[in-house]
């Protein structure tokens, strides 16, 4: 009997150890699928924003973590804004997870659950894929070090907090790190060695604005030149300019444009927040917003979606006008 329940253990095991590989073997075939649509030119439709929209439909935030808590204390209404946007048409969804970072928990006394938030929010995003049978749609595990408090850990241990968040993400099922709000280069340094190692490729969010002399750069400093230069050493595949004003959109890809040679995706975002609200009545229309779409498609994008303010009702504008 204990032979017996043994064996039944390790062939249970072996199993497991069956699915996992073939889970991990069609999330590569899925993103080389989905990188060999845009290498042949074609521009992909995205998600717009979770965190906002995760406001806007009610989710109470947590102190100094924005709307982080929501996989676990909502996590229905996550899958379904994940859920929606898929069947708007988006071909891409990111996880709950800009403000589960260590260092954001810590600061809202949330700690203990940095792992539990992190895997569920990449879980919602996975058990909503499977639910709209979009199969061909990426999951991004979304990676930010956006402090509410100001008050940023030492690099190492950021360092080391961001390698496991994205192992635990890696391991919930997402199929690339999106990595969001990019706003400074020592950070944006320290980010990328902290998933270097993980096994997924690497998305970079850059929020930019215009600096001195207008030129476009990131928010809190660093020219898009020694950026992009440190994106090339890391092996990002993507960058993706997001968290930008919709004003800046257009000459931030043109600027881009001329230093990178790979895929650029827009995420803009559209308003402002208010002692910690998003001010949802000054947000751009959805057809204002595809207007902008369109010139930023002629531009030559190849991923184009939404940050803060930008809701499943713009998404569907664009599917209609843009991605038909």
């Amino acid at each position: 009997m204990v032979a017996y329940s043994s064996l039944f253990s390790r062939q249970q095991l072996q199993a497991c150890k069956t699915q996992a590989v073939q889970v991990k073997e069609a999330a590569v075939t899925r993103y080389e699928s989905f990188m060999a649509r845009i290498a042949s030119g074609e521009c992909i439709l995205t998600d717009g924003a979770t965190g906002t929209e995760a406001e806007r439909r009610g989710i109470p935030q947590l102190e100094n973590a924005w709307n982080g808590g929501g996989a676990l204390s909502h996590p229905d209404i996550i899958r379904q804004i994940h859920r929606d946007y898929l069947d708007a048409g988006a071909e891409v969804v990111i996880s709950n997870s800009f403000a589960t970072h260590r260092h954001a928990l810590v600061d809202a006394g949330e700690a203990d659950r940095f792992e539990d938030y992190n895997r569920r929010a990449v879980e919602l995003a996975v058990e909503a894929r499977d639910m709209s049978g979009a199969t061909g749609a990426l999951v991004g595990a979304g990676m930010s070090y956006w402090s509410w408090t100001d008050s940023p850990p030492l690099a190492a241990e950021m360092r080391r907090a961001a390698t496991r968040q994205a192992e635990v993400m890696a391991a919930a099922g997402a199929d690339v790190i999106m990595l969001e709000m990019m706003v400074d280069l020592p950070n944006l340094e320290i980010m990328l060695d902290a998933v270097s190692g993980v096994g997924l490729p690497v998305w970079a969010g850059l929020t930019c604005r215009p600096g001195d002399g207008g030129v476009i750069a990131l928010r809190r400093g660093g020219s898009l030149f020694d950026t992009v230069r440190l994106l090339d050493a890391h092996g990002v595949d993507v960058v993706n300019i997001m968290h930008t004003n919709v004003e800046y959109i257009s000459a931030s890809v043109a600027d881009i444009s001329e230093l990178w040679q790979g895929p650029i995706g827009v995420y803009a975002h559209s308003s402002t927040e208010v002692d910690k609200q998003w001010v949802f009545d000054d947000v751009i229309s959805p057809a204002a917003y595809c207007d902008l779409a369109a010139r930023w498609k002629d531009q030559g994008v190849s991923l184009i979606g939404g940050c803060c303010g930008i809701t499943t009702a713009h998404v569907i504008e664009m599917k209609r006008r843009l991605f038909a």
